[in-house]
């Protein structure tokens, strides 16, 4: 199973996967069924969970809903900690995760818009470099392992702020590299296996470091830094598989 996800996380377009892991999911899961882990967002419970990643990394994946780690976590800080889920709320998701997608469009408090270049799970189509909404749209932003894809980052954000509205939030996720002080790009590598080797994964455009909450404040956002794994003890850790260097980037237009 961790070789067959591997090759399939590293040679299927993102538009076939995401049609293709449905019936994946649903045909798995029930062979993972068991006591030791439960996702919060689907509410099952697994003896284990599924490999995931570049290198198969092992007891990462919901078998039913497909979240990860960083899902997990978001979807507790959104339960517990906002007013995600009793607020009216306009809320844009760029690249829309389907173990959000159906949750997000049931919720009736939420006027719920989903944008991507091509996933079939957006409804708008469109370069996240130049959003097609008018200045202060949104109470809330999703967008979550984006920004490592972009050509300018700077100018994506500048976007989030415009379409924010003021009080408004939003949560921008990236894989966090500790090792680095600065974040790495390099706009010279194009070559994906080059792009692999340098920043993490062939299509990713730099590997982004301790700084990347001061990068995001250059838009004019606040930004918080929170721990908020640092809140669940360590059996809840292990029962929701959560990564314990997950910090969440929660940005405000104030």
């Amino acid at each position: 199973m961790r070789k067959f996800i591997k090759f399939i996380v590293r040679k299927v377009p993102r538009p076939y996967l995401i049609k293709f892991s449905y019936a994946f999911s649903w045909i798995v899961a029930i062979f993972y069924k068991g006591n030791n882990h439960n996702c919060p967002i689907c509410e099952g419970n697994y003896r284990k969970l599924l490999p995931y990643g570049n290198k198969g990394d092992v007891n990462r994946l919901c078998p039913n809903c497909l979240s990860l780690e960083r899902h997990r976590l978001i979807w507790l800080y959104l339960k517990n900690k906002t007013n995600f889920f009793t607020d009216n709320l306009k809320l844009l998701h760029i690249a829309p995760e389907q173990t959000f997608y159906k949750r997000f469009s049931a919720l009736t408090n939420i006027d719920y818009y989903t944008g991507d270049l091509e996933s079939p799970l957006a409804k708008y189509h469109f370069d996240v470099h130049q959003i097609p909404f008018p200045d202060e749209t949104f109470d809330v932003i999703m967008c979550n392992h984006v920004l490592e894809h972009v050509t300018d980052e700077f100018k994506v954000t500048k976007e989030f702020y415009r379409v924010l509205k003021k009080g408004g939030w939003a949560i921008l996720q990236v894989p966090i590299n500790n090792n680095f002080e600065k974040t790495y790009e390099d706009p010279t590598i194009t070559d994906p296996k080059e792009r692999e080797k340098h920043f993490g994964q062939y299509d990713h455009l730099r590997w982004h470091g301790k700084d990347y909450a001061e990068r995001l404040r250059k838009s004019g956002l606040r930004v918080e830094e929170i721990n908020y794994v640092a809140s669940f003890s360590a059996q809840e850790i292990e029962k929701y598989r959560l990564s314990k260097n997950e910090i969440l980037f929660v940005a405000f237009k104030d």
